[in-house]
């Protein structure tokens, strides 16, 4: 396993995190078993960063990796998120972060995890009815009281983050990332090195598009919210399809899985990145993993940029009112 700084933090991440939540929701029927069976293999292996969020299963998921990590505590750099408020039915209720929510929601998710101390907490969606210093203040106050260590933010523009990270250290910042999601590119990435802040790419296989798993929208499980999602759609899925395939071209002729290409761009594009892969089955996790050892010379990188340029994906990343609630 290779290893990568969080931050201006001791900690050190594997250079290949597990993003646990489609173990619990959105992609399709739970196993629970199988889940905590990757997770342990995930440790095994010696990833070390794991990541969920209270919103996840509407709490399930914290409940599901602090159950797996029990007796492991010591193994894993651990990543959960507040912020995205839905009722006991899983309705989305809204954006909070109020300082008193807070605190509210890192107690909360203490206990689904049964740990003391939460490694790194993210806010999952910046609350525009609040300064982002009221909520990075009541963060940091969890820190003075041992209840978290690093701070992070998921989702937010480059002005954001700079305010953020002058009221008090931010360590890492979550946006999706992908050969089909490059828009971090813009500004976001430059700011965070400027302020040494790791970036963490989620869903940098495209949500399990850039795999080549999926050939029609019928691949997908009734209850998938990727069915919901303009990328999975209509003629965005067949353009979309089209790219796969170039990529698929691509990772044969370096000996790999589109999914190990995939991985290895991102990992190719600095130190300070450290994507999240989900996975809930452990052949996909160690497939995920040989990415790895995948290397990429300039000219395969240059090949790749003219395969997939920044913009190149068809449709939005999320469906309008997604759209509204990130990057700002």
């Amino acid at each position: 396993m290779q290893f990568r700084k969080l931050g201006h933090s001791s900690l050190s991440l594997s250079a290949l995190g597990l993003g646990c939540m489609g173990m619990s929701e959105f992609y399709g029927a739970r196993d629970d078993e199988e889940s905590i069976g990757v997770i342990h293999r995930a440790l095994d292996l010696e990833v070390n960063f794991l990541d969920t969020a209270d919103v996840y299963g509407n709490g399930k998921n914290e409940v599901l990796v602090g159950k797996a990590i029990r007796g492991r505590r010591d193994q894993v750099v651990l990543a959960t998120k507040f912020a995205n408020m839905r009722d006991e039915a899983g309705n989305f209720l809204g954006i909070n972060g109020r300082p008193e929510y807070v605190k509210q929601a890192c107690e909360a998710s203490l206990r689904r995890l049964e740990i003391e101390t939460i490694d790194l907490y993210y806010q999952h969606r910046v609350d525009i009815n609040v300064p982002i210093e009221e909520t990075v203040g009541a963060m940091s106050r969890l820190v003075e009281e041992g209840k978290i260590r690093c701070l992070g933010l998921s989702e937010a523009a480059p002005a954001t983050v700079r305010r953020a990270h002058q009221t008090y250290p931010i360590s890492a910042l979550q946006t999706e990332y992908s050969l089909w999601s490059r828009d971090p590119e813009d500004e976001l990435i430059t700011v965070c090195r400027e302020l040494g802040i790791t970036f963490v790419p989620y869903s940098p296989l495209g949500r399990g598009f850039l795999t080549g798993r999926f050939k029609t929208p019928d691949d997908f499980e009734a209850g998938d919210w990727r069915r919901n999602n303009p990328r999975f759609q209509g003629e965005n899925f067949q353009r979309n399809l089209d790219l796969v395939r170039r990529i698929e071209e691509m990772a044969r002729g370096k000996g790999c899985k589109p999914a190990q290409l995939a991985l290895a761009w991102v990992l190719a594009q600095g130190e300070d990145m450290v994507p999240i892969p989900g996975s809930s089955h452990v052949p996909h996790l160690e497939e995920n993993l040989a990415a790895l050892g995948v290397t990429l010379s300039a000219e395969d990188l240059k090949r790749i940029d003219e395969v997939a340029p920044k913009g190149i994906a068809a449709g939005e990343r999320y469906p309008e009112g997604g759209m509204k609630v990130v990057n700002r």
